[in-house]
């Protein structure tokens, strides 16, 4: 048996490709178009696993599929290799950020590890908001200061249109010659940070976003 190697957010592109190809077929694309749209939905898929083995490279292979119970079946099966987020403590989450003495915490118990390419969680009586992520094999964490209104717009995290907050965070980066050199960062994600991560198909912004807040 295979071990567990696809995140949330390949099964998010993986969902993604295959919705294409239903639309395709719903819209009674010719033959010649529906097999090219399959074609570069398998390849974009088999892309994002460059060192999978032939036995993972059969089972993400959707070529073969034709129905929406076949499709459905395919998505349970990889769902059955998802890498759960870090499982993380509230002790660890303490940790992360010493500065509030008082940190609201969400419930650990209700997360769906399997679902999850970042944590995140709203203090409203602070205006913040926490993140926190594996970067690079280690679990991070920043806060944020955000806006709780909402309104319609394109999440920087997911790249996908729905309510928004915008959010600000202040960089660790200094200037050796400018010691009061500050740099704030801002954003707009999205206001249900559960959907996001539904919804989230790459990781390259969220990277250098938490990179660039850190300092690394």
């Amino acid at each position: 048996m295979t071990e567990k190697f696809i995140k949330n957010e390949q099964l998010n592109f993986i969902k993604k490709q295959i919705s294409l190809i239903k639309d395709s077929t719903k819209k009674n694309a010719p033959p010649t178009v529906l097999t090219a749209v399959i074609d570069i939905a398998n390849a974009k898929i088999l892309n994002l696993f460059p060192n999978a083995s032939l036995d993972q490279q059969e089972m993400l292979d959707l070529s073969k599929l034709k129905t929406d119970q076949e499709y459905e079946r395919y998505i349970q099966l990889l769902s059955d290799f998802l890498i759960p987020f870090p499982i993380i403590t509230e002790q660890q989450l303490k940790k992360m950020f010493p500065k509030q003495k008082k940190l609201k915490l969400p419930d650990l118990s209700k997360i769906d590890h399997h679902q999850l390419t970042y944590l995140s969680w709203n203090d409203l009586r602070l205006n913040k908001k926490f993140i926190v992520y594996e970067l690079d094999g280690k679990m991070v964490g920043i806060e944020c200061n955000f806006t709780p209104a909402t309104k319609k717009n394109y999440c920087s995290f997911c790249n996908c249109f729905g309510e928004v907050t915008y959010l600000s965070t202040v960089t660790k980066t200094k200037k050796a010659k400018n010691p009061d050199y500050y740099r704030s960062i801002g954003n707009l994600i999205c206001a249900d940070s559960s959907e996001c991560n539904h919804k989230i198909t790459e990781v390259e912004y969220v990277t250098s976003f938490l990179k660039d807040s850190l300092g690394v």
